[in-house]
């Protein structure tokens, strides 16, 4: 059997052209509700191609360097290592100027 045969789902179309994917599929791509599915069409028949909408001004926050930057954040959290939190402005300037990085 080929590899095409071994990762086929079949679905069945319903009232108004509507499927529902299998909760294989939901689950191995990480779909959900009010998700979006490119469908793409070729000689054979069609491709549904799961698609992450990103508002452009918020593009940055995906990029990888500003995702390095949450991962390194997330282990400084984890770690406790940070300063703070502070209960006003004089304070926290205070412990910038005093913490050693």
């Amino acid at each position: 059997m080929n590899q095409a045969k071994n990762n086929m789902s079949l679905v069945r179309v319903k009232r108004h052209f509507q499927i529902t994917l299998p909760d294989s599929l939901r689950k191995k791509f990480k779909l959900a509700e009010g998700d979006y599915i490119e469908v793409i069409t070729n000689e054979d028949g069609l491709v549904l191609k799961p698609v992450k909408m990103i508002y452009p001004d918020q593009q940055y926050f995906f990029t990888k360097e500003w995702q390095a930057g949450e991962a390194e954040a997330d282990t400084d959290i984890t770690n406790k290592d940070i300063v703070g939190s502070f209960d006003n402005i004089d304070t926290a300037l205070k412990a910038l100027k005093e913490t050693k990085i």
